[in-house]
């Protein structure tokens, strides 16, 4: 069996911004204790939640060394260095690895894309340049590409490569890598409203957005499926299911930072492109976290 990086929730931390547009690196050692004292299993930093496109390479490896030192082992980090330009993501996971992390989570090539080919060869080269665990990230609505279950069981060979966040929604696609991979390949859901159908698969947990605001919550999901109490975890699900659709209902991460600064996190907004989300949305979202 694969090492295991963590078990449970992993959040996708959002960065935070000062008015200027600079990291509040204070606001982020902030989030990173909320997180830690609620039961978060990981935190996974400068990842698309994290806007890591919109960091330049010295706020990238800086996010996630703040992150390494404020966390002080009390759970992972794990450095987001995925890159659509292969000599980038090896820059920047030999970078994460110097700073301290204790795994790297690794996006699919997006933009110029690649075949699944050079998808193998791509995540071979990058994982090759490091001792650290690899958890690779399949996102096709925002690539622009899938990672197939033969693709999977390929890279699975590499000892370095030992997880995947999966986030193309396909659960006969999941139960497929499964079958090809075994334990050679832990699987996260990389969406919320995809946690326990992940876990009936034999999943680990979730590299989540929600568990920006709802940590405790998101983390029992798990620990419930793992106590063998099934229908409380569902049920669970099924709950924070409206929340989960309002946080995708913009670009990822807009919502999940409107919904911290109606919280009182001040954690700034998104860097451009991206921008505020709609009035409509910010009132449905500030009426949920009245609810929560």
């Amino acid at each position: 069996m694969k090492k295991v990086v963590f078990i449970g929730a992993g959040v996708a931390i959002v960065t935070p911004f000062a008015a200027d547009g600079s990291v509040n690196y204070t606001k982020l050692g902030e989030l990173i204790d909320h997180q830690i004292e609620n039961g978060t299993d990981a935190i996974v930093a400068s990842g698309t939640t994290g806007e890591a496109s919109t960091l330049n390479d010295e706020e990238h490896i800086g996010v996630i060394e703040f992150s390494v030192k404020h966390t002080a082992g009390r759970v992972p980090v794990i450095g987001g260095t995925g890159s659509n330009d292969t000599r980038h993501a090896v820059k920047l996971t030999r970078e994460a690895a110097r700073v301290g992390a204790d795994a790297i989570l690794c996006v699919t090539p997006y933009y110029n894309k690649t075949s699944q080919n050079g998808l193998i060869r791509h995540y071979n080269m990058v994982a090759d340049s490091t001792d650290l665990p690899m958890i690779l990230y399949n996102v096709p609505a925002r690539t622009g590409m899938n990672i197939t279950p033969a693709t999977y069981a390929e890279l699975s060979k590499h000892p370095n490569i030992v997880a995947t966040k999966e986030a193309n929604g396909d659960i006969a696609s999941v139960a497929m890598t499964r079958d090809l991979c075994g334990d050679q390949l832990h699987i996260y859901s990389g969406n919320d409203d995809f946690i326990v159908p992940a876990l009936s698969l034999g999943g680990k947990g979730v590299i989540s957005v929600m568990s920006n605001i709802l940590p405790k919550q998101t983390r029992d999901i798990i620990a419930l499926w793992n106590e063998g109490k099934i229908e409380e975890s569902a049920a669970l699900q099924i709950k924070y299911m409206s929340l989960i659709k309002l946080l995708f209902a913009d670009v990822s991460p807009a919502p999940v930072k409107e919904a911290l600064n109606f919280m009182g996190k001040d954690v700034g907004q998104c860097r451009m492109p991206l921008t505020g989300v709609s009035d409509d949305l910010s009132a449905k979202l500030k009426t949920a976290i009245e609810k929560l």
